[in-house]
């Protein structure tokens, strides 16, 4: 099945590098010089992914990213010229699935692309633990439909980006053992960099807000991972 991409960056080189790398890829690819022009047309025909640039003209990729995420869990990688903890962590909390810093590899951002999608269309991980059902996962208030790839908390909608959804599910199927960063990161990102360190650990803290009013949290296990557990067991521990 084809995948659409769209690309929004104001610098006319970058867009056509991308454009012309993925393209290679068999992606079909469309390049807008805003991020406006970009959501006008994401309204009427949405894309598979988006790579989208955070200093443009009109309104700036943040604004553009948080707009789209009132509609869809698309995903949504993040090019920036600037270098800052805000710019990422503002990224990261709006809901984008990763972040690149100009001057960036197009082989490795193509790379990133590729195990977006590689993730979406199969995860054999959330096969490999008996459910209640062939398309669902359980665990304590949590569940999964992953046949619709929605989540519920206490049959209330919890809303998912693709990678929070991604590593809870994760979590759920190996709920038997602590998972190490490393692993998360090549099972849930696709591969390890500096940057994806704290995309994984910045995604574990997000989607622990979320998780918040749930039975279940997931538990730090310092200097190796983390682990999904019921607070019920652990307030029993410390009794």
């Amino acid at each position: 099945m084809d995948k659409f991409i769209y690309i929004a960056d104001d610098d006319d080189n970058i867009r056509n590098l991308l454009k012309s790398f993925l393209e290679r890829e068999g992606y079909i690819c469309t390049a807008f010089p805003t991020g406006d022009d970009l959501l006008k047309k994401f309204i009427t025909d949405p894309c598979d992914l988006i790579i989208l640039d955070v200093m443009m003209p009109g309104r700036d990729g943040f604004f553009i990213l948080s707009e789209i995420r009132k509609i869809s869990n698309v995903p949504i990688i993040m090019l920036t010229a600037r270098d800052s903890d805000a710019d990422y962590i503002e990224g990261l909390n709006l809901g984008s699935d990763d972040y690149f810093t100009k001057p960036f590899s197009p082989i490795k951002l193509v790379t990133k692309v590729k195990s977006v999608f590689r993730r979406l269309e199969d995860s054999a991980s959330e096969s490999a633990l008996p459910t209640t059902s062939d398309d669902e996962l359980v665990y304590s208030d949590i569940r999964i439909n992953r046949k619709a790839k929605t989540a519920t908390l206490k049959d209330d909608n919890l809303p998912l980006t693709p990678n929070e959804y991604s590593l809870l599910s994760y979590l759920i199927v190996n709920r038997d053992r602590a998972i190490p960063r490393a692993e998360l990161l090549d099972k849930i990102w696709g591969y390890e960099t500096e940057i994806e360190t704290r995309v994984a650990d910045d995604t574990v803290k997000r989607l622990r807000k979320k998780l918040a009013d749930s039975d279940a949290k997931i538990t730090t296990v310092w200097g190796y991972g983390f682990r999904l557990t019921e607070k019920s067991d652990e307030e029993g521990n410390e009794s």
